[in-house]
């Protein structure tokens, strides 16, 4: 269960006392005619309210003296009529109640009501700059307290960007966060070993996708968590391929990059197979190698390692496969450690090998650590949740061995770092050869 209130009161805690700050919820955004796309909260929003409904404010007020924090809720007034039509809306009353907050009014209300909240207070915190919209909003609010200035009222002396404050919060996972994505990561997974088990030559890229948001759904996730990639054959070698439109062939491997969203938290998944069920002698070659890599990395995850000793633990394994299996000319570029001081891998692997995992799929939060400046890259932390992704990805070249020719391979991981090492979320997606072709195969 998502403590809501508490996220609020450590958020104000952090506030200049009795500085405000506001946070909108996404906009409805229109597909076409008079439909919209699926709504989706905004996730700082939601973080701190649990309120899914669009057209909605948060409001936070910080304590200062005897004058007590306060959260007041702005949303859509009760409308039974268009509650026919689009579903129940709380209304300011029920959701004061459900959500925990101390006031609740009407959307309609907003700009009336800052004005007076943001009387005599020392700051106001917002998204700076993020929005045009709010920025304009802002403005105007800060206008008006500012028609009052003679009678006394004074207007916020500063503006600070809120954002950073509740990035930070959002990168340590509480118990209940750590829940809900491993139950989201396995019903990926799910979906995952589903693909594995049905795919077979000659199937479309997008019938194979139909099998993973048919997985999501039936779970209980209510969306995919980004637009899923299946990329056959060449297609593997386009890291943000998402047409998924090709034909599958027998001979080729597919990677399939996908992951769901569950009650506002995402997973996020890659795996490689052969179309036919069974690896060719240089597919296992170089998923071995990027499975290797993967260890490695996987192998640094703990409490106090940087987070940059992940992708290089893995970029050491890829550099010498690349050298050992002839992607790169030893007698040209050296040894590993040449190979990557001049960036020499980048031709095979371009990509970082992970990043942060949470509501947003490239969650929030700093991943150097700007208080000391000699230390570039934060340590890890337990409840900090993130990827673990390396990869290979091989284009025809003259150079470039023939058997090796439009292989693209990536495997991601989704873990959460523990007290003495991490906790592993998507382990139901098989990624072992023997493994994935036993189950490709029926065994």
């Amino acid at each position: 269960m998502m403590n809501f209130a508490e996220r609020r009161a450590r958020l104000m805690a952090q506030m200049e006392p009795g500085s405000v700050a506001v946070l909108l919820t996404a906009p409805e955004v229109a597909r076409n005619g008079d439909s919209d796309y699926p709504y989706r909260h905004d996730s700082h929003f939601y973080y701190l309210s649990g309120f899914a409904e669009p057209e909605a404010a948060l409001v936070l007020v910080a304590a200062r003296g005897d004058a007590p924090a306060r959260a007041i809720l702005f949303c859509r007034e009760k409308d039974v009529e268009r509650e026919i039509w689009d579903g129940l809306r709380y209304g300011p009353e029920a959701a004061r109640a459900a959500f925990g907050v101390d006031a609740a009014f009407p959307i309609g209300a907003l700009d009336e009501e800052l004005p007076k909240l943001l009387a005599n207070s020392p700051a106001l915190y917002y998204a700076l700059g993020r929005s045009d919209s709010l920025d304009g909003r802002v403005r105007r609010w800060l206008e008006s307290v500012r028609r009052h200035g003679r009678s006394g009222v004074a207007a916020p002396s500063a503006a600070r960007d809120l954002a950073p404050l509740v990035d930070e919060m959002r990168l340590l996972k509480d118990a209940g966060e750590q829940a809900t994505m491993l139950r989201a990561a396995t019903i990926a997974g799910q979906a995952h070993e589903r693909a594995m088990r049905l795919t077979r030559p000659g199937m479309f890229e997008y019938e194979i996708e139909a099998e993973l948001l048919y997985e999501f759904r039936r779970n209980g996730a209510q969306f995919p968590a980004y637009t899923p990639i299946v990329a056959s054959g060449a297609n593997a070698c386009i890291l943000h391929y998402n047409s998924n439109a090709r034909q599958t062939a027998d001979g080729e491997l597919v990677l399939i990059d996908a992951g769901c969203e569950l009650d506002g938290y995402a997973s996020d998944i890659t795996r490689t197979f052969p179309v036919n069920g069974r690896f060719s002698a240089a597919q296992r070659e170089l998923y071995e190698l990027v499975l290797a890599a993967q260890a490695a990395a996987l192998n640094v995850v703990r409490p106090g390692t940087p987070y940059r000793a992940i992708h290089d633990a893995a970029l050491q394994i890829l550099a010498q496969g690349m050298l050992d299996t002839g992607l790169l000319d030893r007698a040209k570029v050296g040894s590993a450690q040449d190979v990557i001081a001049t960036n020499g891998h980048a031709r095979f692997y371009m990509h970082g090998t992970g990043h942060w995992l949470g509501m947003d799929v490239h969650d929030v939060g700093l991943y150097r650590d700007l208080g000391q400046a000699d230390k570039p890259s934060r340590p890890l932390l337990p409840g900090m949740a993130l990827t673990v992704e390396p990869g290979i990805y091989v284009r025809p070249g003259p150079d470039v061995p023939e058997r090796f020719w439009n292989i693209g391979i990536r495997i991601e991981d989704d873990v959460i770092v523990s007290d003495s090492g991490y906790t592993l979320l998507s382990g139901a997606a098989p990624k072992a050869v023997a493994e994935i072709e036993a189950l490709m195969q029926g065994h």
